[in-house]
């Protein structure tokens, strides 16, 4: 007999190719400050600063956030780790907190200082790797992972005032979780600033495929350049895990089919083959929801029957027929496959066609 465990709800997503739901709210920044002692707090809006408890510079690390894209960020969850010795074990307290807390980006304005780029680093994948599917701004950091934004610009407020690459990732944090999903962050204006640290166009085109995220000069004013994750190896996973428009889709798809399974099906409903095309309905509504809106091109779920049937046979049992007569696996057709009982477990698979945004134009003109 096999142990039990936890209910579990396994999402996977593997690109094709190389291969009544509600769409949740996105867009919330974890901002790591320092400060003379720990404190977090909430941020909608810049009222919302509390006054005289943080430093200058701190309060516009926040206002930096709030600036957003295409809108504001939904807020800003601001954890200020006090200023010790044991940095390890501030770091350490910090990543617990936000393990326990719902948010998108993360910035940290003195990870480098701190010497914590790796600890975060490492921290994140292993997050994701649980299904906790947020992504960090780390300065200057070849991470080779969908969930690390390798931000690696200088900004210029003014003509002689930069924002280093580490103290630049609140702005960057706040840029991508005000970006809707129906666009994306490239090219997205930096208005708040009037120059950045210059790159030729070969070494921009080099900046990229290699991961980095940056920020480039057009004759006119400051914009990103192609919105990327630090992703570069792609041998088990597709180029979509490298465009942040694409990774933040896919993240919202499994966090939004993980949350109504967990909160509306598990333990709510019996394991019957109707019940089971009411989840795959619900899914699938879901899927013409955000195809409606632009986020998908077209998404369908079903039964995955091949799981089904290796998890029946390895039950070594005979499949119950609605009839009442039982028949060995082996010998079953999909259709008998697809209604036999399973138990406690749904398997069930979906092919998504992401819908990216425009990026790359191609224009023949004949005169």
């Amino acid at each position: 007999m096999s142990k039990l465990v936890s209910p579990s709800i396994t999402i996977a997503f593997t690109e094709r190719g190389t291969t009544a739901i509600t769409r949740g709210e996105r867009g919330i920044v974890a901002l790591v400050l320092k400060g003379t002692r720990q404190q977090t707090f909430k941020v909608i809006s810049i009222s919302d600063i509390p006054t005289g408890v943080l430093s200058e510079e701190n309060e516009q690390y926040i206002k930096d956030v709030l600036v957003g894209y295409s809108y504001t960020p939904k807020h800003v969850i601001v954890y200020v780790m006090p200023t010790t010795e044991d940095m390890s074990k501030a770091y350490k307290d910090m990543m617990q907190y936000f393990e326990g807390e719902k948010f998108t980006y993360m910035a940290i304005p003195s990870v480098k200082t701190d010497s914590k780029v790796q600890d975060v680093a490492t921290w994140v994948k292993k997050q994701r790797g649980e299904h906790k599917l947020i992504k960090v701004i780390l300065p200057e950091t070849a991470g080779d992972n969908e969930g690390i934004i390798n931000w690696c610009s200088a900004l210029y407020r003014t003509k002689d005032k930069a924002l280093t690459p580490e103290q630049g990732t609140a702005r960057i944090a706040g840029l991508l979780a005000g970006t809707g999903l129906n666009v994306s962050g490239t090219y997205a204006s930096l208005k708040d600033f009037v120059d950045v640290s210059r790159l030729t166009k070969t070494e921009q085109d080099e900046a990229v495929g290699s991961g980095k995220l940056i920020a480039i000069w057009d004759g006119e004013k400051v914009k990103l350049n192609r919105a990327v994750t630090s992703l570069t190896t792609t041998e088990n996973k597709g180029d979509s895990f490298k465009k942040i428009k694409l990774v933040e889709t896919m993240d919202m798809i499994e966090d939004d089919i993980r949350r109504v399974i967990a909160d509306f099906y598990i333990g709510k409903f019996s394991n019957t083959y109707d019940n089971k095309c009411l989840l795959i309905t619900a899914i699938n509504t879901y899927f013409t929801s955000l195809a409606n809106d632009g986020v998908l091109n077209v998404g369908q779920c079903q039964i995955d029957i091949d799981s089904q049937r290796q998890w029946l046979k390895a039950q070594d049992k005979k499949v119950l027929l609605d009839d009442g007569s039982e028949k060995a696996v082996e010998d079953c057709n999909d259709t008998e496959i697809k209604r036999a009982n399973t138990g406690s477990h749904v398997f069930l698979k979906a092919v998504v066609s992401l819908m990216d945004a425009i990026e790359d134009v191609d224009l023949k003109i004949a005169v």
